[in-house]
């Protein structure tokens, strides 16, 4: 039976076992999805070396770029964007296996996003710097739309939340939240930008799925915004994932 699984660390909020252990259900595929809760990324070899039927794992926070140098190859997506949620072990022995990096992220959230930009989409903000934002920042560029991100503490090339000035919000109008800022259970929380300034030009786009409807999107909601949150993009990277690992 061949093994499939996700490495990170909590799990307790994992989507992916539930979703592909049913696939396999579903579909009569002779494999199943595990969850490896692991404390450190230095746990990963062993996972590696101890287990001869995986053939794929997904990558979850906070091992999304810690996990690189681990890997044998990088597909030219993931190396750009400097992120892997997807590694296909291509197994050439029982004793040769090479590791491949990939994002599924990106996938998921391109064809998430793209039916909502409208002609006014041009500039975005993109709320945390973790992985799953070097997803997103490379997904709008080849949308064409250009981003930056914001960030609690001054960093180059990056506004924190206090430059987020009216002209700033009027201009930027999509506005991505990859922070887990509202996530279940601390669903009374949301980003700290100035909803005041949104307008009903402006899209808002939560990676949080739990709950279905954040703050975030509730405060935008009253402006007049645009809203969706993350499931429909959970979905679509896992379809992605299982594409890569079978291709």
């Amino acid at each position: 039976m061949k093994r499939f699984g996700l490495i990170g660390y909590p799990l307790g909020h994992s989507f992916s076992r539930n979703y592909f252990n049913h696939k396999f259900a579903t579909e009569k595929i002779d494999a199943e999805y595990v969850n490896f809760e692991i404390p450190s990324i230095h746990d990963f070899k062993k996972i590696v070396d101890e287990d001869p039927n995986i053939y794929g794992l997904n990558v979850t926070i906070p091992y999304k770029q810690q996990i690189i140098p681990f890997l044998d190859e990088l597909d030219s997506a993931a190396e750009e964007i400097g992120a892997v949620n997807v590694i296909k072990f291509v197994r050439e022995s029982d004793k040769n296996v090479k590791l491949v990096g990939y994002n599924s992220d990106v996938i998921g959230f391109m064809q998430s996003i793209k039916p909502m930009i409208k002609s006014y989409h041009k500039k975005a903000l993109i709320l945390g710097t973790g992985g799953a934002s070097k997803a997103v920042i490379y997904g709008l560029k080849k949308l064409g739309v250009d981003s930056v991100f914001v960030s609690r503490t001054k960093k180059d090339d990056m506004l924190t939340y206090d430059e987020l000035t009216s002209e700033v919000m009027y201009t930027h109008t999509i506005i991505v939240n990859c922070s887990p800022v509202g996530m279940f259970p601390k669903t009374d929380a949301c980003p700290a930008i100035p909803y005041e300034y949104l307008t009903d030009k402006h899209l808002l786009f939560d990676l949080v799925y739990n709950p279905e409807e954040t703050l975030f999107m509730k405060k935008g909601m009253q402006q007049g915004a645009t809203t969706k949150n993350g499931l429909e993009m959970l979905h679509l990277q896992a379809i992605g994932a299982w594409n890569i690992w079978n291709k």
